[in-house]
């Protein structure tokens, strides 16, 4: 069983019920980029269940697009489960008739049915049932309404007897019955569908079907006379045809009402999206949820409480004491509770310094996830993004990168150029630091705000001029910007703990042996006096920074993990080994510095190793060069920090 829809219309949240197994729930589009699998029993029968990635349509556009139909073509399910907006039915209908047109059985599941009635929108389902010949079944997936009529058609499914076929102009169909004849090899489609996928120019069945079909060329030539008989091109001529049926269904199935109130939600939802009220409001969030929350509570107050309250007066001194006492081994002794020990350096940055930042971004990041507000800066963000190239759609990647990198690289794919993901990438990775790094900066520099102020306009301000460039050198333009706007609503703390702790967990149980392993690394290099070396060289590029040669160090570990060099920077603040000044550089200079390890892997993965490298130098040069133009700035404005 494979569910399929637009982006933010609850398939995830049906999968977790179908299932029983968490995935990421967001209330904005791109949440689902990878394939999620899941199994459920049903009066006894195992079923397996498949969250796919959001599509509009059967012609990919994004990479997302293009692994859904992927899969459909593929997998060839017994039932495709179709959820849909019910506000937003007209415009949803057009994946419904061509998943109808690929022959697969389908069921309807038309979501949101109390928005729809909030906006005066009245759906008669069993005429719509009985028009596509096909199950529908209305939902409220949010309060778990109407799911259990889901399982119930899973398992007795039976389509209409008389399924719905669309009929184009006479000279489509007669394209479609010569083009269908000849068709003769295998796309997991039917011949109908393929035809009709080949008429509107899709490049993937083109490829294909170019190596399998002997009259390939005479398909061509059939393809090339219907396009003939037309101004626009065939996908703009089928999707008019196609919008004509839907509004004749729509007309038999759907009454709308005029609302006059709209409510507290509808106007918050409008003042959220104007850039004269969104951006005081984009400010506060910020203010509230980024310093005060992540920054003041998490990576102030809670890293302060766990190291003075649990670890300096229980966890060191018993661990030092087993080491000590029954450990005879110097060499052993110094790679659990040395310098650069894996207990010492490794295991206590994880949990004391970079778990409590993750967690509290993880929950703020789930509030506005689960709020709807994250589409609505999306929104409100669109005309400044197309100033460096990219689209309001971009927003989401980078919100999330300020999560974990890793992650937002991935969901670069959601973005609909290649050009768009390969700028997304670079700007992520040379100026986005990620929830534990921006929390360790968020506490080291909140005890001067004028610092905080300077270290983040100077990062926006890199963003934008590098952005503008790269944008202005990479070929192509931006696409459109178009998105699903959810309703705004109250978070439910039941699901924001939820996806916190299951976000917190992953990044805890990912970071943690990369941190060891980082420790033993460094361990084996300073007893090897490779790191001394290395920390030697460098002194020249720390020099010409205005930095002690100490500093080399968290730029070592940040290779690592990025939050790893900023904890390091952490431990030379505590023992008074920077000024103000110098501190404002380093963290400057950190933050713009190569992502880690994890996202490095990932660049390579999504963008190819050329590119990659490419990426990896202009970060390395732009972060130093940046670091020093600070340098030389600072003493000219004799600013008291």
């Amino acid at each position: 069983m494979v569910l399929v829809g637009s982006p933010n219309v609850g398939k995830s949240v049906i999968f977790n019920y179908l299932t029983g197994k968490y995935v990421a729930v967001s209330n904005y589009p791109g949440t689902t980029v990878d394939i999620s699998r899941g199994y459920s029993k049903i009066n006894g029968k195992a079923y397996e269940f498949i969250d796919t990635p959001g599509m509009y349509s059967l012609i990919p556009i994004t990479e997302e697009e293009r692994v859904s139909r992927m899969l459909l073509c593929q997998e060839k399910p017994d039932i495709v489960l179709h959820v849909i907006d019910a506000k937003n039915i007209r415009r949803m209908l057009h994946l419904t008739l061509q998943l109808i047109d690929m022959g697969f059985p389908v069921v309807l599941v038309v979501n949101l049915i109390d928005e729809a009635k909030k906006n005066g929108i009245f759906l008669k389902l069993e005429c719509l049932s009985d028009i596509l010949g096909i199950p529908v079944i209305a939902t409220i997936a949010t309060k778990g309404l109407g799911l259990g009529k889901i399982k119930e058609e899973v398992q007795q499914y039976s389509p209409g007897k008389l399924r719905f076929s669309l009929l184009y102009s006479p000279n489509i169909e007669q394209a479609i019955h010569s083009i269908s004849a000849k068709i003769k090899g295998e796309y997991g489609l039917s011949r109908r569908m393929t035809a009709l996928l080949l008429i509107q120019g899709d490049k993937i069945l083109y490829a294909l079907a170019n190596h399998k079909e002997r009259a390939f060329p005479e398909i061509l030539a059939e393809v090339n006379k219907l396009n003939s008989y037309y101004q626009y091109d065939m996908e703009y001529i089928l999707a008019v045809e196609r919008q004509r049926a839907i509004d004749r269904i729509c007309d038999s199935v759907l009454e709308e009402r005029k609302i006059y109130s709209r409510g507290v939600g509808e106007t918050l939802s409008r003042l959220t999206r104007e850039p004269v009220t969104g951006i005081p409001i984009l400010c506060l969030v910020i203010f509230f949820g980024i310093y005060q929350f992540v920054g003041k509570f998490g990576a102030g107050f809670l890293v302060e409480y766990l190291d003075l309250n649990l670890f300096v007066p229980y966890i060191n001194p018993l661990m030092e004491y087993y080491v000590y006492q029954y450990i005879p081994w110097d060499w052993l002794q110094s790679l659990i509770m040395g310098k650069y020990g894996f207990f010492t350096l490794g295991f206590r940055y994880a949990f004391i310094i970079i778990l409590p930042i993750v967690s509290t971004f993880f929950f703020m990041f789930a509030i506005l996830e689960d709020s709807g507000y994250l589409p609505r800066l999306a929104m409100l963000m669109d005309f400044i993004f197309k100033k460096i190239g990219l689209n309001g759609r971009a927003v989401i990647p980078f919100a999330l990168g300020l999560g974990c990198g890793t992650m937002a690289v991935m969901v670069t794919r959601t973005l609909e150029t290649r050009r768009e993901r390969i700028l997304a990438t670079f700007l992520l990775s040379l100026t986005i630091p990620c929830s534990a790094q921006l929390g360790v900066i968020l506490a080291l520099l909140s005890d001067s705000f004028l610092s905080l102020t300077i270290w983040g306009c100077y990062i926006l301000l890199i963003f934008g001029i590098v952005g503008r460039l790269s944008g202005s050198l990479l070929p192509g333009n931006s696409s459109s910007f178009y998105m699903e706007i959810p309703p705004l609503r109250l978070p439910m703390l039941s699901n924001v703990l939820h996806k916190a702790l299951i976000r917190m967990w992953w990044y805890f149980i990912e970071i943690l042996p990369i941190f060891i392993i980082t420790s033993i690394v460094l361990w084996i290099g300073d007893r090897t006096g490779v790191l001394t070396y290395i920390i030697y060289s460098m002194q020249p590029v720390m020099s010409s920074l205005s930095l002690p040669i100490e500093t080399a160090q968290p730029f070592l570990l940040g290779f690592f993990r990025r939050d790893y060099g900023a904890a390091g920077l952490y431990e030379m603040v505590t023992s008074h080994s920077l000024s103000k000044e110098q501190l404002l550089i380093a963290s400057v200079t950190l933050t713009l510095f190569v992502p880690c390890i994890a996202q490095v892997a990932v660049m390579i993965k999504e963008r190819g190793v050329f590119i990659s490298i490419i990426m990896l130098c202009s970060i390395i040069f732009l972060a130093f060069m940046g670091g020093l133009l600070l340098s030389k700035i600072l003493p000219i404005l004799n600013l008291y920090l």
